[in-house]
């Protein structure tokens, strides 16, 4: 029955890394676009690495952004601008003539006379329009509206306020008025208005008919026509057609069947790059394989990087590079190891690959910016230290934008410098990863070197009670977290986690602490009264009665790990031989005397393994010298190794070793072993 349970189990856990599989491969494939891709990479300056190219098809030339703004800022230059004639002006002028005549002439005979003489002049003046005083002089000619009419003229055919002294000159002179002249510009000064003004709607609705009429192409290419050989250097015509030739590919309408097929060859790329991260987590990361929960994790932040830069894509091409893709591999690397979050940031950064516009320079820089990242210290519980790994990585962005723009175009004209404000923006997003692990932590049940950190002070309520409850529980605990806390160091473990598993490990002694030989505080025992048998149980249920205290007072699982497996399946020796002398060997059940394990599963679990079982039987050593120390600990360790402890930790005889050479030299400092001076 139970190994029918355990089967239905391990098909449960096999089915959902299928349906996890094939979800973020779908939900991939969904966001990718459904029209052809243009087939071919190319860039201005750089040798054609493939076949020679003919036009599949009759297409157009393309001008250039730049072709286009010069045609267009020269259009807007030379339109003619257009002015309304206002036909009331002149009306008003003349209501405004009689009046004014009649003051300036109240005392001249011939009014009659006069009078004909400035309406005529009036009529003259206002025959095709007058201009204002700030009227563009380099214009020679312009359209004039009058009323739904429009009427071309000449500038020297309108009458400007400027000239009217000069006029007023001419006129009376020829007509015999001279001595009226300055009565007349007296008069004409005050009342004439300018009836002709630019009328800024009517100029700016031909200008944009222009624009539009400006036509975007400049050349017609042939089917079959070659465009571009290969080994030839692209060069700036080579450049616009290959171009040209992508934008008419991709403006192409996709027929459903078209769709199908690039959904299929979607799907299989996409499924291959999510096979190399399963076979990968199978292979080299066991334990995280066999957690659904944290490899759902690792797929979930995969999909959700893959959906956020699809998501700024929709808006300007550009602003891909403000989306903080480095947050991936730092908290892969924060929760797991630098290993697999560099794995993991290539294969997504080459899925990203097929839909951000240059590709290749988009890979580049990104895996180039995610082993940096992996490369720099990034403890998150030290401040100063992601500001640096962002700052470095921001550098690495603009440097190696800087470069690729250099050496595609030739010069730094080109350059669009918005672009480093992009990268800017992705380094203060990349600083957001400290609430989103905190986030991450809640959600999925994992846990951070923050949070580990929180948990290693030992003025915390728990440890507290133990140091109260069981005081040399808690010095004993407080050496294997300093021995561990070393080797660990010394292997490149996380030394973190192995001193926060070791500080918690014997937690479960709280519940009965006199029953440990470092709480007694007498000779008398209270396994005395007991038989081997029931004091192995009260010793080995220290491990239940750790991971329960453990899981009341919410601890991580990482954590528990150290209390289920710090005593492995080994025997408690000590009961089982006092067993054996009552009995004899064969008449002992050695199962009752063993502990339940499970066995260590990384390198911090098989660390506290060594550190406890040495610093523990170290109490034992009567005079204690070098050469009885090395014996001693080899003798535990090695005593370990043949039992099997350690086979399913990852931790190899060479690190075993190192550990073995540091916990002597500790357990040399902890004993303080020194020539000793005379009386």
């Amino acid at each position: 029955m139970k190994n029918l349970w355990l089967n239905f189990i391990n098909k449960q856990a096999s089915l959902y890394k299928i349906f996890l599989f094939v979800f973020c491969t779908f939900f991939v494939v969904y966001m990718f676009p459904k029209d052809g891709q243009f087939e071919f990479e190319f860039q201005k300056g750089k040798l054609w690495q493939h076949q020679t190219l003919y036009a599949p098809f009759d297409f157009t030339i393309q001008k250039s952004k730049k072709e286009l703004d010069i045609e267009k800022s020269k259009i807007r230059q030379e339109q003619p601008k257009y002015y309304r004639f206002n036909t009331s002006v002149f009306e008003k002028v003349k209501l405004s003539y009689i009046k004014r005549f009649n003051e300036v002439f109240i005392n001249e005979n011939k009014t009659e006379i006069l009078y004909a003489f400035g309406i005529e002049i009036l009529n003259e003046i206002y025959q095709n329009g007058v201009l204002s005083l700030n009227f563009e002089s380099d214009i020679k000619d312009l359209y004039l509206i009058i009323d739904t009419e429009e009427r071309f003229l000449s500038f020297d055919q309108l009458f400007r306020l400027k000239n009217l002294d000069k006029y007023l000159s001419k006129k009376t002179n020829e007509f015999g008025f001279k001595k009226y002249k300055n009565l007349y510009y007296s008069v004409f000064f005050e009342i004439i208005e300018p009836n002709i003004l630019i009328d800024e709607k009517f100029t700016n609705q031909s200008i944009e008919q222009a624009l539009k009429q400006v036509s975007p192409n400049r050349d017609f290419i042939k089917e079959g026509k070659i465009i571009i050989a290969q080994g030839e250097v692209v060069s700036e015509e080579n450049y616009l057609q290959l171009q040209s030739l992508k934008n008419e590919y991709l403006s192409m309408d996709t027929t459903e069947n078209q769709k199908i097929i690039i959904i299929i060859g979607y799907s299989i790329l996409v499924s291959i790059v999510f096979l190399m991260l399963m076979l990968f987590i199978k292979n080299y990361r066991i334990n995280i394989y066999e957690n659904n929960k944290e490899l759902t994790f690792i797929f979930i932040n995969v999909i959700t990087m893959i959906a956020f830069l699809t998501f700024t894509l929709k808006f300007k091409n550009n602003y891909f590079y403000a989306v903080p893709l480095c947050i991936l591999p730092l908290t892969l690397k924060t929760f797991f190891d630098a290993r697999l979050g560099l794995f993991t940031h290539v294969l997504s950064v080459l899925l990203m690959g097929f839909i951000v516009p240059n590709g290749f320079e988009f890979i580049f820089i990104q895996i180039i910016a995610g082993i940096v990242i992996i490369q720099t210290n990034t403890d998150l519980h030290k401040r100063a230290s992601i500001f640096i790994s962002v700052t470095q990585i921001v550098i690495i962005y603009i440097l190696c934008y800087f470069s690729f723009s250099i050496a595609y175009l030739g010069n730094i004209e080109s350059l669009q410098f918005d672009v480093v404000s992009f990268f800017l923006i992705n380094g203060m997003l990349t600083l957001f990863v400290q609430p989103l692990i905190y986030v991450f932590e809640k959600i999925f049940g994992l846990v951070s070197d923050i949070t580990l950190l929180e948990f290693s002070d030992t003025n915390s309520r728990l440890l507290k009670e133990l140091s109260e409850k069981a005081p040399g529980t808690f010095n004993h605990s407080l050496q294997v977290a300093n021995l561990a806390e070393a080797a660990a160091n010394e292997i490149g473990a996380n030394s973190l986690l192995a001193r926060v598993g070791s500080l918690y490990h014997d937690i479960g002694k709280m519940l009965s602490p006199s029953f440990y030989s470092e709480n007694q505080k007498s000779n008398v025992s209270p396994h005395d009264d007991l038989t081997p048998e029931q004091s192995a149980e009260i010793i080995i249920n220290h491990v239940h009665d750790g991971i329960s205290i453990a899981k009341r007072n919410k601890l991580p699982d990482r954590v528990i790990d150290f209390i289920r497996t710090h005593h492995g399946t080994t025997f408690v020796y000590y009961f089982l031989k006092k067993e054996i002398e009552l009995k004899g060997e064969n008449n002992v059940d050695k199962q009752s005397f063993v502990y339940p394990g499970p066995l260590p599963f990384s390198k911090e679990t098989a660390i506290l393994m060594m550190a406890d079982s040495v610093e523990a039987a170290s109490k034992s050593l009567r005079t204690p010298n070098l050469e009885k120390i090395e014996e001693f600990v080899n003798q535990l360790v090695n005593k370990q190794m043949i039992s099997g402890q350690f086979q399913f930790s990852n931790i190899t005889l060479m690190e075993i070793e190192s550990v073995k050479k540091i916990l002597i030299k500790k357990l040399v400092n902890i004993y303080h072993l020194r020539v000793e001076y005379p009386e």
